[in-house]
Formats: C-alpha cells, sequence, structure tokens
C-alpha cells in the first residue's frame, strides 16, 4: 500500500468515531485487512453490535438480508461498500445504500482505500450531527433535511409564520457528477449546502431555515424578511453558488436557479413545495437567475395539475380522438398520406391539441398509456376509412418511452394487426429528441418495423443536436423537417443555405423529405426549388376528421408545385 494511503488511513483509524468494519463474504483476502489496523467483527445473528462499514461481496449474489443491512446501518450512521464482478450490480449497489463499489479483480490496496472513504463518509455524518445530508442526488430523499433543526421543524415554520420559501436547484451538476463520480459529487453537495447556510444565516440575523430536498435541490426558509431582501439574499447565494468549488484536484463551476414563494400560515409542506418547484421550472424555462412565483405561474401550475387529474379520466371515457394532417405531394397537389394527431375534447377547457396532451401525459406518468391508445385508435379509424381513402399512407408516432419498453415492437406489430390496417401502409414517425438516449436501441427497433413492412421517419428534424448521427446510424424511408425550419426558407440566405443542405443530405441518402408547418405559397415554392418531396400545413389544411379529409381527397385544386407555377 503507498505510504500516502498507509498514512491518512492511519490517521482515520485513530479517530473517535470508531471504524470496525464485518464482510458478508467468506472471501480470506479480508483477514489481511485486520493487519493493516482495520478492526474486524464478524457479522452475527442480526448483526448485533453493528460494525460502523460492512464490506458486502455481490460477486455471487444479493445477500438476502440486504435490506436489513442497509437499514441497521443507516440507524447506525455506519457506511456499506459493495464488492462487484461487473458494473450491472453498481445500481442495485447505490440503490441499497452502497457509499462505495470495488470491482473484480481487487487487492488489498483497493479495498482499504474503500473503508478510507467510506470512514470519510461517517465522519461528515457525525459531523452532521447524524443527518443523513451527503446521500447521492441519484436516490430519492423527500425528507426535509434540515442543517441545524429536529425533522419536522419546516412544517412547524410554515404552519406558524407567514413567511417565503426558496427552491434552489444546481446547474451542470449532473456533467460534473458523471465527470469525477459519486463520492466527489457527495462532497461537492455538502460544500453547496454550507455555502447557502452560511450566507443565508449572515443575511437573516440566524433566523433561516436550510434544508436538502433531496436530490440536487435546497430549501431556504429566510425568516421574516421583504420581498426586496428576499431578492437580495437569493442573488447572494446565485453568486456564492458560481464560485468555483473543489473536486480532487480540479476546479468545477456550478450555476443556480431559485424559485421564491410566498407561504401562508396553516400551508401544507407538500403545498408549498409544489408551487415553489413551479416558480423554479419557470426561472430555468426563462433562463434567468431568480423567479417570484406570480399569480399567472399559479394559476398556470393549477391548470396542469387539474388537467394531470383529469388525463387518466378521459383515457377511460374516449374523450381523446384523432384527427388527420393530410401530405402532400409537392409536385402534383396529390394527398399521398396523413398523420395521425391526438385531440382532448376536455368537458371544461375544449379542445386540446398533441402537444399539451402529452406533456400533461409526462408529468403525470400516463405517458405510455396515451401512446398506446392514439397508435390504436388511430389504425382503428384508418383501418374503417371509406374506399376514397384507402391509398392513403398512415403515419403515427412513437415516443422514445416506447422504445425503451421490452418487447415494444412485437407488441405493436400485433396491435396494428388486430386493427386490420395493413402493415405496408403505415409510417412510424419518431422524433429525433426520443431518439438520443439510447440509439443503437432506436436501430433495432427501427431496423425489426421495417422488415415487417412499416417504412420509418424521423419526426422533428432539426430540433435535437444529434441529427447527423440519427441520419448515418438508423433504417430511415422519410425525413420530416421540422415546422420552424421549413419557415425559415423564406429568411435569410443563410436560412435557406441550412435547409438546403438538410434537404441535398437526405435525398442524398435515398430518404423522401417531407416539410411540416407549411403555410404560404412562398415556403412551398422555395422547398419545391431545393427538392423538396412532400408538404404537411396550414397551407392545404388543418388536421381533419374521417369526412372532411374523404372530401379533400376528391378536390383537385390542393397547393402544388404547378398550381403554383400556372398562370392566373
Amino acid at each position: 500500500m503507498k505510504q500516502g494511503n498507509a498514512q491518512r488511513a492511519s490517521e482515520l483509524r485513530e479517530t473517535p468515531v470508531g471504524f470496525a468494519f464485518a464482510a458478508v463474504s467468506d472471501d480470506p483476502r479480508f483477514e489481511a485487512l485486520v493487519k493493516l489496523g482495520w478492526k474486524f467483527e464478524a457479522p452475527s445473528g442480526a448483526l448485533a453490535g453493528m460494525p460502523k462499514i460492512m464490506l458486502i461481496d455481490l460477486r455471487k449474489k444479493m445477500p438476502p438480508k440486504l435490506g436489513a443491512i442497509a437499514k441497521a446501518l443507516e440507524t447506525a450512521r455506519g457506511a456499506f461498500v459493495a464488492i462487484i464482478s461487473d458494473s450491472s450490480k453498481s445500481a442495485a449497489a447505490f440503490e441499497a445504500g452502497a457509499t462505495q463499489i470495488v470491482g473484480e479483480p481487487f487487492d488489498i490496496e483497493m479495498m482499504d482505500s474503500a473503508l478510507l472513504l467510506a470512514g470519510r463518509q461517517i465522519e461528515r455524518l457525525a459531523r452532521a450531527g447524524g443527518r443523513r445530508g451527503v446521500e447521492s442526488p441519484s436516490r430519492s430523499n423527500k425528507a426535509m433535511l434540515d442543517l441545524e433543526k429536529p425533522s419536522g421543524s419546516i412544517q412547524s415554520e410554515l404552519s406558524a409564520n407567514p413567511t417565503a420559501l426558496m427552491l434552489i436547484g444546481l446547474k451542470r451538476f449532473d456533467a460534473i457528477n458523471a465527470a469525477f463520480g459519486r463520492q466527489t459529487g457527495d462532497d461537492l453537495l455538502v460544500a453547496v449546502e454550507r455555502r447557502i447556510a452560511s450566507v443565508a444565516k449572515e443575511m437573516s440575523g440566524g433566523k433561516a431555515i436550510v434544508s436538502r430536498s433531496g436530490g440536487t435541490d435546497f430549501i431556504v426558509i429566510p425568516g421574516p424578511m421583504g420581498l426586496s431582501d428576499r431578492l437580495a439574499l437569493a442573488e447572494r447565494i446565485v453568486v456564492q453558488i458560481e464560485r468555483p468549488f473543489m473536486a480532487g484536484d480540479h476546479f468545477v463551476a456550478l450555476g443556480a436557479s431559485i424559485g421564491i414563494v410566498d407561504t401562508r400560515a396553516g400551508d401544507l409542506e407538500s403545498d408549498v413545495l409544489r408551487r415553489a418547484q413551479v416558480a423554479l421550472t419557470a426561472a430555468r424555462d426563462d433562463d434567468v437567475a431568480v423567479r417570484v412565483l406570480s399569480a399567472q405561474d399559479e394559476g398556470t401550475a393549477l391548470f396542469d395539475a387539474g388537467l394531470e387529474t383529469d388525463l387518466r379520466r378521459a383515457l377511460d371515457n374516449n374523450e381523446i380522438d384523432i384527427l388527420f394532417q393530410p401530405q402532400v405531394s409537392v409536385t402534383n397537389g396529390q394527398i399521398v398520406g396523413v398523420e395521425a394527431l391526438a385531440r382532448w375534447q376536455h368537458p371544461q377547457h375544449g379542445e386540446l391539441g398533441a402537444e399539451t396532451l402529452f406533456s400533461v401525459a409526462e408529468r403525470s406518468d400516463y405517458l405510455t398509456a396515451l401512446s398506446a391508445h392514439v397508435q390504436r385508435r388511430a389504425a382503428m379509424k384508418a383501418a374503417a376509412w371509406p374506399e376514397v381513402l384507402q391509398s392513403l399512407r398512415l403515419s403515427v408516432n412513437v415516443t422514445a418511452e416506447d422504445i425503451a419498453r421490452p418487447g415494444f415492437a412485437d407488441t405493436f406489430l400485433a396491435m396494428i394487426d388486430e386493427t386490420g390496417f395493413p402493415r405496408d401502409r403505415l409510417t412510424v414517425e419518431i422524433t429525433e429528441n426520443g431518439l438520443i438516449d439510447d440509439l443503437a436501441a432506436a436501430a433495432a427497433l427501427l431496423a425489426t418495423l421495417r422488415a415487417s413492412g412499416c417504412r420509418v421517419a424521423i419526426d422533428d428534424f432539426g430540433t435535437g443536436y444529434s441529427s447527423l448521427a440519427y441520419l448515418k446510424a438508423l433504417p430511415l424511408d422519410y425525413l420530416k423537417i421540422d415546422k420552424h425550419l421549413a419557415q425559415d426558407i423564406t429568411g435569410t440566405a443563410r436560412d435557406r443555405i441550412v435547409v438546403r443542405g438538410v434537404i441535398d443530405m437526405a435525398r442524398s441518402l435515398g430518404l423522401a423529405v417531407i416539410a411540416e408547418g407549411v403555410e404560404t405559397e412562398e415556403q412551398l415554392t422555395l422547398l419545391a426549388r431545393e427538392g423538396c418531396n412532400y408538404y404537411q400545413g396550414f397551407l392545404c389544411a388543418v388536421p381533419l376528421g374521417v369526412g372532411a379529409l374523404a372530401d379533400l381527397v376528391t378536390q383537385r385544386s390542393l397547393p402544388s408545385l404547378s398550381t403554383i407555377a400556372a398562370p392566373r
């Protein structure tokens, strides 16, 4: 073992905290740790006399009492070091409460270092008075963890005194945590907490309450203080967080956004935090450091919360229907297909579009159910189209959550077959942002769908940051240009060059190009000149019901390159 590690370990073992360890394993190498000065206590019974550090061997299987061990360590303010054979067990180990993970193969020096780091974790817990305030942000910790006051003091403060609450969200923490590791991330959160507490207590005359709110969010209740002073405190906290921190041998830079809400006597903690989250989200969306919750913000939050409650009922009561937006040939004006778009006939709010619907579904964990509902209903309606529509293609959307579901392709194709709609007239559209998380899984899914007879399109191309990677890696038939990019073609010369480049790239790869959101003849003319094949948008029609779509298909005067160019 290196001299530096040996000296630090020796110093650590002399602290009064006590770091006896037990090993849930029969590996003989652990006995060598005793010779290095780590006191060893073999686990027995219900782990009586719980040591401060547990070494748990996960190379063979999860110990059946792992949950009980983790709970006992939580109570004893101890630490848990896991030994694993492969990275697939890392998530389970961390979720169970592991402070450190050592991979196979390992040696005694590695184990000694892991114990050393676990001991530092225990020291931090001891200094914080037993508060588990350094947990990884990957583990949800919903309790209010106050720096100095006992549990429940936040609720007591809210109930007794009208005041304010600040919710502080960190920026760039995830990237730093990924680059430097969990331990560095934990240390960084402790340092952030100390800076916030120092500023808050100084500017409030020692009356502020400072807490972790799970993940990387922090709470400050500043006590009696006017709005201008609250804003000054919030700005000062942001400045302090933006000062560089040390992460190992490196300086790292964080940022922060803060949402501020007024509280009223008798407020529940959960309600205040919900309103504070609205203010924090607004600050992030507006790219400002501090946002005070306005009446409009709160009204929007209440509206959104109501929609989330209504969505489950809407799915059960079949309030969500399908309209179809035509996709038109640029050259001859013939409608060749349609995109299925969801519409929610809300009893109070009237018709709500797909963007609102899916945004609500994502917040309320109904995204998968909504996506499946829309796909099935679209295919069922299209299977029953009148004869005049039976040559049209149908495009349905697939979400990132769909891609991640095991066996989605088989389930999806079975549903399509059940509705009776032919696979060879179906196009699956995947939004570009939905592919970023797992490009390999998306490619495999799309290959399966194409092999089954479907066609595949990238939707909203131009809104993400990995577009070229998608065109190179994915088996595609169509590229759909995002409406904002398509409409830019009437802008500057630079805008037209960008759109031209996208179309040229797609055509060179053998992909047909569909432009979304086309609203004017000028846009259509310029897109046609650049080689765009199809368009959809208000220039042709708004999303239509089946009857209106059938009437439109029988017309022969839809805007196209030939009709625009013809003399008037």
